[in-house]
């Protein structure tokens, strides 16, 4: 098996109602910082996933954003998938 690091961006989706980054936008003007477009505030959630293949370690973190790392209603996520620096993981 083979190690891989993930990478998931989770982002409000498009036109929704984003408080935290009204907040932010509304201070950063507030802080003298002018010209600041719309500010939307998401995660980075970084996971260690051991898996045969990189399709597989992708398919598996696909699922895991579906179930439970994002809300499929409010929120689009986009996922990186890169072999870790000790490929190979231990038995």
């Amino acid at each position: 098996m083979s190690r891989f690091d993930i990478e998931v961006r989770v982002k409000p989706r498009p036109g929704l109602l984003d408080p935290q980054g009204k907040a932010i936008h509304h201070a950063l003007e507030s802080l003298g910082y002018p010209g600041v477009g719309e500010v939307r505030v998401g995660k980075v959630i970084d996971l260690t996933l051991e898996a045969d293949s990189e399709a597989e370690a992708r398919e598996r973190a696909d699922e895991m954003c579906r179930k439970l790392l994002s809300n499929p209603v409010t929120e689009d996520y986009q996922l990186r998938v890169r072999a870790s620096a000790g490929k190979e993981a231990e038995g």
